[in-house]
């Protein structure tokens, strides 16, 4: 009897134990937007990257090329009531600062310039990202370019001390480029933990090396820093979003591209291209020219932003408009868009009115597409 007692009372342990086991394998995940165990400053950053959503760069203080880039195309009042209309809700601002710098221009008159966009914007109530753009960094000169870097923002954080941390944030460095990643992880995290010590409540924008890149970024892991957005790029199929782009060298000689993949319109290689990557790109591109191809390769992203519970953001997206038709810009675009959405991230164009500009002239209503207002959700 005893020894049936005993039996009995094993296999009942053994039974409640398997029974918690098996509530701890279907224990449901959860995610950023309901955990409430996150680090407060977690919930902050998510907030802030989802006020950036169908947000546009404006790159004017970014041109090294033009002459004076402080007063040529500057944005006028009827450039962010267009904006406005539009239902863009957020503006990011590229600044050469370091171009800047060595030429000599006082960082003060660049403040100048950017004042006023910071009182238009909230006049409009228009959230912003400053963006340090083209900067230098690479991996031999990384400790002294990061100590540049964190002088430049440190003089940036001071002047707009003011300003709301909801309505400003500072994307810290542009495209870092293809270089070891963990130098620029360090480079970074130096850089986040400096100016964390002089802004308690700024939210960083910070992307991966190779240029932002989704695949970088996936590889990676966030830093300790909690009031972070992790920012990509997006121009995927280069074939198509960078044809006969000059800056991207021979590899995208191949023009007249569409999207999606056409075999009756798809264009024969230009042999300049022959023997680079433009050519492998062009063999992938009936399988990767379409809507499906898009969501997938943003759902690496998607994903890799699900499994650390960190925001993350599509800080630049868009196509190169000489050589794409009007037609297959607004197709992607919308796919695009339209994939981010699914996917619940925030996304912001490049650009609104130089070389990948949405509209066919001069910033209007009357030179914007039908098309590409309804790519942009515009009615």
């Amino acid at each position: 009897m005893v020894a049936k007692k005993t039996a009995f009372k094993t296999k009942t342990a053994c039974k409640v134990l398997i029974y918690l086991f098996v509530l701890l394998l279907v224990k449901p995940k959860v995610y950023a937007k309901s955990n409430p165990n996150l680090p407060p400053d977690r919930p902050l950053a998510f907030k802030r990257a989802k006020s950036l959503d169908n947000g546009v760069s404006v790159s004017w203080l970014e041109q090294t090329w033009a002459k004076d880039i402080l007063n040529d195309s500057a944005l006028q009042d009827t450039d962010f009531e267009l904006l406005k209309t539009l239902g863009f809700k957020a503006i990011r601002l590229p600044i050469a600062f370091e171009y800047l710098e060595t030429h000599n221009v006082p960082i003060q008159k660049v403040f100048s310039v950017v004042d006023n966009v910071v009182k238009q914007c909230h006049k409009y109530s228009l959230k912003l990202v400053l963006d340090y753009h083209y900067g230098a960094l690479d991996d031999e000169n990384y400790t002294r370019e990061t100590q540049k870097v964190i002088g430049t923002w440190t003089e940036v954080i001071n002047h707009y001390r003011s300003v709301s941390s909801d309505d400003l944030l500072y994307e810290i460095y542009n495209e870092p480029p293809h270089m070891n990643p963990q130098i620029w992880k360090d480079a970074a995290y130096n850089i986040v933990t400096a100016l964390r010590k002089i802004d308690k409540k700024r939210t960083f924008l910070v992307g991966a090396s190779n240029y932002n890149s989704i695949y970088e970024m996936s590889r990676t892991e966030p830093m300790a820093d909690e009031n972070v957005i992790y920012v990509f790029h997006f121009y995927e199929p280069f074939l198509f979003t960078h044809q006969g782009a000059s800056w991207a060298g021979q590899q995208e000689s191949t023009t007249g591209v569409p999207f999606p993949y056409n075999a009756e319109n798809f264009p024969a290689l230009n042999p300049q291209s022959k023997n680079t990557p433009g050519e492998s790109n062009y063999n992938q591109y009936p399988r990767d020219g379409n809507e499906q191809s898009v969501l997938d390769k943003l759902t690496i992203v998607k994903n890799w932003g699900d499994k650390y519970q960190v925001p993350v953001l599509c800080g630049e997206y868009g196509v190169y408009n000489r050589y794409a038709d009007e037609d297959s810009r607004c197709r992607y675009i919308k796919a695009v868009r339209t994939s981010l959405k699914t996917l619940n991230i925030p996304g912001m164009l490049w650009d609104y009115n130089d070389a990948f500009s949405i509209f066919n002239g001069k910033p209007s209503l009357e030179t914007l597409p039908d098309c590409m207002k309804d790519a942009i959700g515009y009615h």
